[in-house]
């Protein structure tokens, strides 16, 4: 058995990683790498022959775990792609919007070739009917049961909690008469987040491909979802007669923070304030959540049973086209706009940017995390000027971070996921999906309790 990190190999998007046993070839995601801004030679090389993999297993729907698939499929993959129910839906609305960019974005380059006369600008990676190609490659596995892949292959989808439908693949493997085991977590999400349900324990394996994002950090203590919420909300909205925007993530973030204000306004914890939901993503993505409801979280489905709807409410509206868009913009009164995409790098949450990042009254919130070189990382590091729309505007709004509401389970969450493994009996632990320092802050954790961490190179052949 032959494990290669193509991916997210010391940093955190574009996950993808190689399992050969024999001749047969695993790949385990197939994410876009943001870090190198969707440089389409950088996500073209994937340092295997995309007709040489035998199948795909998809552990969830995010963009830096699946949205390089098109491109596999493009480039010779003729295989199944496994995956839950909820992520094979989710992922065709993500791979959709990703085409969606890379045309607006080559429009752009378009029009700007012609103002300079000259070449160059960027190109789709892929195009509407490479999605449609790949989305008809989804074969569909429920959690928790074994799937037979070939004769020495089985796969179980075990609950990350991240998203819907996020799970850790968990392989169990005969090579030459003998049984191995490897898990590769995915993303593991966090214990009592909104509208998710908590990570399940991995079984006992030899191998673990964990992510550490986190490593070395720790979430906020001592105040939850809802009082965090509240004490901006107040601030901004109700004393200030403000404006919040929030940056969410159309698929999982916006769900959970929508049901989090639900829970605020509904027990009457502030005012009645305005919230605009300006992301028709967002809208398709919480049918998906209702059309998956069977695997929310209790708390969610006790609300729904005792409330009513957790993603509708008084005073909240799905914003669907681009005029009613423009009229949020124009919407003067005290409100909370939230919009996607979460790293700025792209829909109707850049035209609220231009229109307040100048404006002394607006706070914009960020709830997860901005991969380097996006636009919401350079608001994060504190630029004073930032580029939007084709303009450099200088940056007058208040700019805050919270991770109340990460998805990501923080660096307790990432060691208690690997701890449940017997250390005498583990044989190795791969790091990936993390920056070199969170890497290694996880690696020192864990070696002085006997586990074997390896922090590996991108496109190093191990065995296993």
């Amino acid at each position: 058995m032959k494990l290669t990190i193509h991916g997210a190999a010391r940093q955190v998007t574009g996950s993808m990683h190689l399992l050969q046993v024999g001749q047969y070839k695993i790949l385990i995601d197939c994410g876009l790498d943001y870090e190198k801004e969707h440089n389409i030679q950088v996500n073209e090389d994937f340092g295997f022959n995309p007709e040489d993999i035998d199948v795909v297993v998809l552990t969830h729907a995010h963009i830096d775990h699946s949205g390089n698939l098109p491109t596999l499929v493009r480039m010779g993959f003729e295989g199944q792609i496994l995956c839950t129910p909820p992520t094979a839906d989710l992922t065709e609305l993500l791979l959709i919007d990703s085409v969606n960019i890379f045309l607006s974005k080559a429009d752009k380059g378009k029009h700007s070739r012609k103002r300079h006369k000259r070449g160059g600008g960027p190109q789709p990676l892929y195009l509407q009917k490479h999605v449609m190609d790949t989305v008809d490659r989804f074969v569909t596995i429920g959690f928790n049961r074994p799937f037979r892949i070939n004769g020495d292959i089985e796969l179980t989808f075990v609950p990350a909690g991240h998203l819907l439908g996020a799970a850790a693949a968990v392989f169990k493997v005969i090579e030459n008469g003998e049984e191995k085991s490897i898990a590769f977590t995915g993303d593991i999400g966090r214990k009592n987040y909104p509208v998710l349900n908590d990570p399940e324990a991995l079984p006992p394996v030899d191998y673990i491909v964990s992510e550490a994002t986190y490593g070395g950090r720790m979430h906020t203590k001592g105040k939850s979802v809802e009082e965090t919420l509240v004490e901006i909300i107040d601030k901004v909205c109700v004393k200030e007669q403000g404006r919040l925007i929030i940056p969410a993530f159309s698929i999982g973030r916006t769900q959970s923070l929508v049901f989090a204000l639900n829970k605020i306004f509904s027990n009457g914890l502030l005012p009645p304030v305005a919230i605009f939901v300006d992301s028709p993503m967002a809208t398709r993505a919480t049918e998906i959540f209702r059309k998956h409801h069977s695997q929310v979280n209790p708390e969610a489905q006790e609300f729904y049973n005792r409330q009513g709807d957790e993603f509708e409410f008084e005073n909240l509206t799905y914003v669907e086209t681009l005029k009613d868009s423009r009229q949020v913009s124009n919407y003067y009164e005290p409100c909370i706009i939230i919009s996607s995409a979460g790293m700025l790098e792209g829909g109707r949450i850049q035209d609220h940017l231009f229109y307040n990042i100048q404006n002394y009254y607006c706070t914009i919130l960020f709830i997860g995390y901005c991969a380097k070189g996006t636009l919401g990382y350079r608001l994060l590091r504190g630029d004073p000027i930032v580029h939007v729309k084709d303009r450099d505007l200088a940056v007058y709004a208040t700019i805050k971070q919270t991770d109340v509401l990460s998805a990501h389970g923080d660096h307790e969450d990432l060691l208690n996921n690997i701890k449940t493994q017997d250390a005498a009996k583990l044989k190795g632990v791969f790091l990936v999906h993390g920056e070199e320092t969170s890497m290694q802050a996880l690696a020192d954790a864990l070696e002085p309790d006997g586990y074997k961490v390896t922090i590996p190179e991108k496109g190093v052949a191990y065995e296993l």
